[in-house]
């Protein structure tokens, strides 16, 4: 039973996140790809992904797995997937078939997040759904400074969902880069894992320290509180991209099925 890696894009804002829902919750991510796959091959399928995006949240490199019965070549899982997918908001970018145990979740070793924020006095009309609105100017280099204190190995129990459900609030920040661009402002985060709510809850609190409202030091003090109160604001979902999952190089793609 061949193993295949989907890589997929997508806009967050029609679904209820990644992670499948009864039908009369709404759609979901995961689900509408169950259903395409399933169409195009005929299969009861199940699809694992990398990370469980929140409502709203978009994807422009998340990951999945699924298995299939048939060994069908790399490009016609993806056009296929895509072609029952026609209605939806949703893209396979590639399918790749991949050993046996690969995880799309568990063999992951790196989850990349970008966050936007465009400060400018005009609403957001096209990038009203794609970025945080901010009417104040930011202070953009106090932001980059004060995101440093959160680099490296943490309990971020502030930072986090009081619905989080992962055992430890402990976890490793890799990267947290803030610059101005064209487009406006660009915070990008690199981990292991992170927690439910916690890039949104960071570049919240940073964006208070970008206002002028907080301090490097407030940050620092509500990062050492492990406090949910101790949080300044949480960010809106639509504004966050999952752009990257990494894995060790030993996973690499098996050789593709020929076309009949």
């Amino acid at each position: 039973m061949p193993r295949y890696k989907l890589t997929i894009e997508y806009d967050g804002a029609p679904y209820l996140g990644w992670q499948m829902q009864a039908a009369s919750y709404g759609k979901s991510v995961q689900g509408e790809l169950v259903r395409a796959i399933g169409e195009f091959c005929g299969e009861a399928v199940a699809v694992g992904g990398a990370g469980r995006t929140d409502a709203g949240v978009h994807a422009t490199g998340q990951v999945a797995h699924v298995d299939l019965t048939r060994d069908w070549p790399n490009r016609v899982v993806r056009d296929a997937t895509n072609r029952y997918l026609k209605d939806e908001a949703i893209a396979v970018l590639s399918a790749e078939k991949m050993p046996d145990a690969f995880d799309a979740r568990f063999s992951a070793v790196r989850r990349h997040y970008l966050y936007r924020i465009i400060d400018r006095r005009p609403p957001l009309t096209l990038e009203r759904e794609r970025a945080w609105w901010s009417p104040k100017a930011l202070d953009v280099e106090r932001m980059q400074a004060a995101a440093q204190i959160l680099i490296g190995r943490h309990d971020f129990t502030t930072f986090r969902s009081t619905e989080c459900q992962a055992k430890s609030p402990i976890r490793n920040l890799d990267r947290f880069e803030v610059t101005r661009t064209a487009d406006g402002i660009e915070c990008r985060l690199d981990a292991r894992s992170f927690l439910h709510n916690q890039v949104r809850s960071m570049v919240g609190s940073l964006k208070l320290v970008g206002e002028g409202l907080w301090t490097a030091d407030d940050l620092a003090a509500a990062l050492a509180a492990r406090d949910r109160k101790a949080c300044g604001m949480v960010g809106p979902a639509h504004a966050l991209y999952l752009t990257q999952v990494d894995y060790p190089a030993e996973w690499q793609p098996l050789p593709d099925t020929p076309e009949g």
